[in-house]
């Protein structure tokens, strides 16, 4: 059963006294009446280590004399404190995004961040997630899987995909999609595959990962192409995987047994790690596929090592820009500017620019007035299976229609 706000117990921590006095009779107005107030750190985590004060919830001030906001967002860890945290201060925009990263590389669940002097509705916007989402997330969402596990997922072949389309922005055209993979457990569930892609690369399993993942994909690709379908399918390939040359052949074999033209088929490089001292191999397996007419991806660019080296020394004709600079770089000076630089640069280079995590209408206007070529994120659709494909493309015809008001130039 949900908590109504009442029940839910709340901390204030903030130096200024008239700041605790105001986000009291604000909570209050929201309905939110067990609130506690500390003008320190140092009292606060004494309510923390008591059971019968422990809070839900902490709005919590970054700039403090003696003890700060970051500093105790670390005392927090150690006392390994399981409610949720909306961060309040002064600072500008950069200052709190850095601090909200580091908030959630601790692992503590951040609502949001406000700026002073707080805004009441802003304040009530952030609050809603509280009181609409508090439910527990899934059991599968926290456990752990073994290399076993994984392995015997690949071999009862327990991995499915799913495809999340990519859309023209000039025009609404559905391009391609970009593949998937999740872990249909026969117990937990659909198991996402940031619980397992890491036990695959640090187990030796991800290139019979990726061969179960490439083999359904390009299967797949050839019943679509068959069809009438000529999407372009994405498929993620880490460095990992090309380390040996017998990766070239698998790939080109697949597109022949299915028929399918090498163009359809774009390899997406994500990177786990540098590129090895010894650069032959994979320079020679992605030089090889592009001179056969497969399309090369660069993606999450901008972020880990998907960098300007990497530009210059693979043949890409394709690059995405991570989710991260895209979503809110209407609003958010810091992103817009990423995100401008890499659609200018790969515009520069000739490239297809693809924008990741396109979450709502902002995002698409400003991938619209920007010139960006394509886009994908959930504002378009989640990923999908095959057979949804079809249900989804009249409904976003319409939409094209109707709601985003698209005519190809």
């Amino acid at each position: 059963m949900m908590q109504g706000p009442a029940n839910i117990k709340i901390l204030i921590l903030d130096d200024d006294t008239f700041m605790l006095k105001l986000l009291t009779r604000m909570l209050a107005k929201l309905g939110y009446s067990t609130v506690t107030t500390c003008d320190n750190g140092s009292d606060a985590l004494i309510k923390i280590d008591q059971a019968d004060t422990r809070p839900e919830l902490i709005l919590l001030d970054l700039n403090m004399p003696d003890m700060d906001g970051i500093e105790f967002v670390r005392y927090l860890v150690d006392r390994d404190y399981r409610g949720k945290l909306i961060l309040v201060s002064g600072e500008d925009e950069r200052m709190l995004r850095t601090a909200e990263k580091l908030v959630q590389a601790h692992k503590i669940p951040l609502l949001g961040y406000l700026h002073k002097p707080v805004d009441p509705g802003k304040l009530s916007e952030i609050l809603q997630k509280l009181t609409v989402g508090e439910v527990a997330s899934p059991i599968s969402n926290s456990k752990t899987y073994s290399a076993e596990d994984v392995q015997a997922a690949i071999t009862n072949r327990e991995l499915v995909n799913y495809y999340q389309p990519k859309v023209s922005v000039v025009s609404g055209e559905v391009i391609g999609v970009e593949t998937l993979v999740r872990w249909h457990h026969p117990q937990d569930g659909v198991v996402s595959p940031n619980q397992f892609i890491h036990i695959a690369e640090d187990n030796n399993l991800i290139d019979d990962l990726t061969r179960l993942v490439l083999t359904q994909a390009v299967v797949q690709a050839g019943k679509w192409h068959q069809e009438g379908q000529t999407l372009r399918v994405s498929i993620n390939v880490t460095m990992d995987n090309l380390t040996s040359l017998d990766f070239q052949d698998m790939v080109v074999n697949l597109v022949n047994e299915n028929n399918l033209p090498p163009q359809k088929i774009v390899i997406e490089i994500t990177e786990s790690q540098v590129m090895g001292a010894d650069a032959r191999v994979p320079l020679e397996i992605l030089t090889r596929l592009r001179l056969k007419r497969f399309h090369l991806s660069i993606d999450d660019f901008g972020t880990g090592h998907s960098s300007l080296a990497q530009l210059r020394d693979i043949p890409f004709n394709e690059l995405k820009i991570d989710q991260g600079f895209v979503h809110r770089a209407w609003e958010d000076d810091t992103l817009r500017a990423i995100y401008d630089a890499s659609l200018a640069m790969g515009k520069q280079l000739g490239m297809d620019i693809v924008a990741e995590g396109v979450e709502d209408r902002n995002d698409w206007e400003l991938l619209r007035q920007t010139g960006c070529d394509m886009a994908q994120g959930n504002f378009i659709s989640e990923p999908l299976l095959p057979a949804d494909l079809p249900g989804w493309q009249q409904v976003w015809q319409q939409r094209v229609q109707d709601e985003l008001k698209v005519t190809a130039k």
